[in-house]
C-alpha cells in the first residue's frame, strides 16, 4: 500500500506540473479537465489510485504493478513535456 500511495502522490505532482507547464499539447484537453486548475483531472487521478488500492487491498496485486506502470509512463511523459522535447 505505501507504494500506491508514493505513486499516487508522484501522480499527482506530474499532473500538476503538467497542467501549469503551459504547454500546447494541453490546448487538445478538453477545457473540463483543464478548468479550475485541472481540479477535475486531479479528480480523476485520485479515482484511479483509489481503485487500486482497494484492488490491491482485495488481493489483486496486478492493481499495484499496473500503477507503478502508470506511474512510469506519466512521469515520462511529463519530463518529455516540461524538458520541451515533445
Amino acid at each position: 500500500m505505501a507504494f500506491l500511495f508514493l505513486c499516487g502522490v508522484s501522480n499527482f505532482i506530474v499532473g500538476k506540473t503538467m497542467l501549469e507547464s503551459g504547454h500546447p499539447i494541453l490546448d487538445s484537453l478538453p477545457p473540463a479537465l483543464r478548468r479550475s486548475g485541472g481540479r477535475l483531472s486531479l479528480l480523476i487521478e485520485f479515482v484511479i489510485l483509489l481503485t487500486a488500492m482497494l484492488l490491491a487491498a482485495n488481493g489483486w496485486n496486478t492493481a499495484a504493478w499496473l500503477y507503478g506502470g502508470y506511474t512510469t509512463v506519466n512521469g515520462l511523459f511529463c519530463w518529455l513535456l516540461v524538458k520541451g522535447r515533445i
